[in-house]
């Protein structure tokens, strides 16, 4: 049995991975200031002994005896890390800090939920780990982009100066239950409305493309990264190389709703990326041949099950 902390536990991702470590037999705390997170998505885990909930802001030191620290905390859509841009750096730079430091004290294991954001709007595609990226660092998504290349900085610093065990996935368009039903994330974004029988959508003209993977693939390759050994540290492409159009997406779930909506077009939002795509042949060469296992619709049906019963649609 390990101690394990998850900052951003109550999250969508960080909810999912508590329920995962604590199925595997180990202590978990999580940590969560509630911002996105919400104490309903582990409610379910309150019972079990070997789970302690605690609110705290990962922008603020904390002390707590542990083996390993998965750094999830930050808000992962556009709608909530927009609202507070200084926050969300915050989040990202202090919130690394303040862990790694941790981490330097007590030894542990730490990883960092990196993003995909970190490769911009990419001129390179599929997207692999040795490319830069081409973010705007002024523009409307920066606070995100730009705090999460920061954090990576400041790990690979702490990694090479101070021997501390780092480890960094960037994490892919993830979905699945669990996800917040106003985040203004495409898929949820598009359930929410089909099951509404609202007009679903979509900007620009819906040729842009993004790869989805299901929160059980993510969970997966996130456990085995923490397990390889001191030789790897990352960062690791974590999502699915499967491509699809916006448009596309928009029509899979009309259809598995049995929806009335709509499709209607906006303009497309400043920095919006027009393709990403995921390389992922080195998390298959470090990570025992991870790759994801749930296709797209397996885990949009689940998906629209979760918002079907909690927006009360029969």
């Amino acid at each position: 049995m390990k101690k394990i902390l998850v900052t951003g536990g109550a999250g969508f991702i960080g909810s999912h991975l508590c329920e995962r470590l604590l199925k595997e037999g180990h202590e978990v705390v999580c940590m969560d200031n509630y911002f996105t997170g919400s104490k309903t998505n582990v409610v379910h885990l309150l019972d079990n002994p070997y789970f302690e909930l605690v609110r705290h802001d990962v922008t603020m030191p904390y002390f707590v005896e542990v083996d390993e620290i998965y750094n999830l905390a930050c808000p992962a859509s556009p709608i909530h890390y927009q609202y507070n841009p200084i926050k969300t750096i915050k989040t990202s730079v202090m919130g690394a800090i303040n862990m790694l430091g941790l981490a330097k004290r007590i030894k542990a294991t730490i990883l960092q939920a990196s993003t995909s954001e970190v490769y911009g709007d990419p001129a390179v595609h599929p997207q692999t780990e040795d490319y830069w990226g081409n973010v705007n660092p002024i523009g409307t998504r920066s606070c995100y982009d730009e705090g999460k290349r920061c954090a990576e900085s400041l790990f690979i610093n702490y990694h090479s100066q101070n021997d501390v065990k780092i480890k960094i996935v960037r994490i892919f368009n993830t979905y699945g239950t669990r996800m917040h039903p106003n985040d203004g994330r495409v898929v949820s974004n598009f359930i929410v409305q089909a099951l509404k029988g609202e007009d679903i959508t979509i900007y620009g003209e819906g040729t842009q493309t993004r790869s989805f993977q299901y929160i059980d693939d993510l969970l997966e390759g996130m456990l085995r990264m923490m397990n390889t050994g001191d030789h790897f540290t990352g960062p690791v492409n974590i999502g699915n190389p499967l491509e699809f159009k916006i448009i596309e997406l928009a029509e899979k779930i009309i259809a598995l709703t049995i929806s009335k909506s709509k499709i209607i077009h906006l303009p497309l939002p400043a920095d919006d990326p027009i393709q990403r795509k995921p390389n992922i042949d080195l998390a298959r060469k470090e990570l025992n041949g991870w790759e994801p296992n749930v296709q797209l619709e397996e885990g949009l049906v689940k998906t629209i099950e979760y918002f079907r019963n909690l927006l009360n649609i029969k």
